[in-house]
């Protein structure tokens, strides 16, 4: 089964939109990328500025702040905030080809499900190891790592067989763009344990305004994190999702790899935008509230954040 996965579209050219479109496009592949104003005229007028370890330049690609770009696009990749997920998912509906297939870079583990709602197209989840910021208008600048995961969920899987060819295709675009992907048998385990890291990391990072590595440094700290991991594994287990016994360990391991990086949710603060929270430990307080599972640790980052939303809101 030959499957073509260009052109590509990117909705939300946020700093994971421009990091894996800026990728792609880099390597030769069709790229528009569906972004906020500041962004598209930059990238219109210098091309998408991309800065890693290994310099700096710019790529020229097409950019729009016009959702009908998503017309024509063999994938789309859906970038959007998981707060943004219902309205982003609604606007691209009518644009859409009827073979397009949508794969959801997003944090949360229920997006899918979400995006499935508004659209009849083939979803997959990605889950999302890289560490990015925009660090001006069309300008990313990639500080650490920079793999993909992605998997079919059994809840939507297609009858015909058609899943595997195309994650394969998936994998091979992205695979010949420089960016490690692997395709995973147990998708929603992955997506929980990016659910556990995100749980410990996010809002203490946005809180104490602190890089991952000084986190783990502190003994407190750690504490935290790894209380707010437990109480994580217990609400997936309640949901049928079964984490690997080495999970706390491997959360405090994952700052070894991005020791310098700022959380997405302190990323949000900084700048006095809406966070992710209410997908992140915010979720794990509802589905924890929903079957009886004490979550004291979550439920507090979460409280804390929306204050700390309050206090920084760009009106």
């Amino acid at each position: 089964m030959h499957v073509s996965l260009t052109p590509v579209a990117v909705v939300g050219a946020g700093a994971l939109g421009c990091f894996f479109g800026g990728m792609l496009a880099r390597a030769g592949a069709p790229v528009t990328l569906v972004g906020r104003a500041a962004h598209v005229a930059a990238i219109r007028r210098d091309g998408l500025v991309f800065e890693s370890g290994a310099g700096k330049g710019a790529i020229p690609l097409a950019a729009t702040e016009d959702m009908a770009a998503v017309r024509g696009a063999a994938l789309v990749l859906f970038c959007v905030k998981s707060a943004d997920t219902d309205t982003a998912a609604s606007a691209m509906a009518p644009y859409l080809s009827d073979t397009a297939i949508v794969l959801s870079l997003q944090n949360a583990v229920d997006n899918v499900e979400r995006i499935r709602a508004r659209i009849d197209n083939q979803v997959f989840p990605a889950l999302v190891y890289v560490a990015a910021e925009m660090a001006a208008a069309g300008h990313v600048r990639h500080t650490g790592g920079g793999n993909l995961v992605i998997g079919g969920l059994r809840a939507f899987a297609r009858p015909d067989g058609s899943d595997g060819p195309r994650l394969e295709a998936i994998a091979a675009l992205v695979a010949g763009a420089g960016i490690p992907v692997r395709i995973s048998d147990e998708v929603e385990v992955e997506l929980w344990t990016k659910l556990v890291m995100n749980c410990a990391y996010n809002a203490i990072s946005a809180l104490g305004r602190a890089p991952y590595g000084e986190m783990v440094a502190v003994a407190e700290i750690r504490t935290i994190m790894s209380e707010a991991v437990r109480e994580v594994v217990a609400v997936a287990a309640a949901k049928g999702v079964l984490l690997p016994a080495s999970i706390v360990d491997a959360a405090m391991k994952l700052a070894d790899g991005m020791p310098v990086t700022m959380s997405s949710t302190a990323q949000d603060i900084r700048r006095g935008r809406r966070t992710e929270i209410d997908h992140l430990n915010g979720y794990v307080v509802r589905e924890g509230d929903a079957r009886g599972i004490a979550v004291p640790v979550n439920r507090t980052l979460d409280a804390l954040i929306k204050l700390l939303e309050r206090r920084t809101a760009v009106s």
